[in-house]
């Protein structure tokens, strides 16, 4: 849900899993509340690796997908990319490894999803939640705890 400063940014700060075990989850969820999701990414290699990831990541289910760069993304429940536009008309826009959050106003949601085991990666999430605060943005933070995800702010 949209208030007037734009959509929820949920920060995931990754303790104990890594994003190949979170991101499909999420992905998932995000599908059966009937959004699309747009995954991007700052680097070609990460993109491939999400992609690999997503038709394997259960032996008996897969998270039907493709890339911004072939046929028919616009089709795509869930479109993988490096670029700044929303081709399938997205809900949720999930940034992972540092890329850049670009204009949310076209989003329902926002996953900022970094790796706290990371020092830059921390720091990097430290600052752009600063950052947004300061413009506002409907923020929340979400930690990984023993007995699975948890809001802290």
């Amino acid at each position: 849900m949209t208030d007037a400063t734009g959509p929820e940014i949920w920060f995931y700060h990754l303790e104990r899993s890594t994003l190949d075990q979170v991101l499909p989850e999420l992905l998932g969820r995000t599908l059966q509340r009937g959004w699309r999701a747009l995954v991007r990414v700052a680097e070609e290699r990460r993109l491939e690796d999400i992609d690999e990831r997503l038709w394997t990541f259960r032996e008996d289910s897969f998270l039907a997908h493709g890339r911004a760069d072939e046929a028919n993304a616009g089709r795509q429940p869930i479109l993988l990319t490096q670029s700044m536009e929303n081709p399938n008309g997205a809900q949720a826009l999930f940034i992972v490894d540092g890329s850049e959050l670009g204009a949310t106003e076209s989003y329902q949601r926002c996953f900022i999803i970094f790796d706290g085991r990371d020092d830059t990666a921390l720091t990097g999430a430290r600052q752009r939640w600063k950052d947004l605060k300061g413009q506002g943005a409907n923020l929340a933070y979400w930690k990984q705890t023993d007995e699975g995800w948890q809001k802290a702010a």
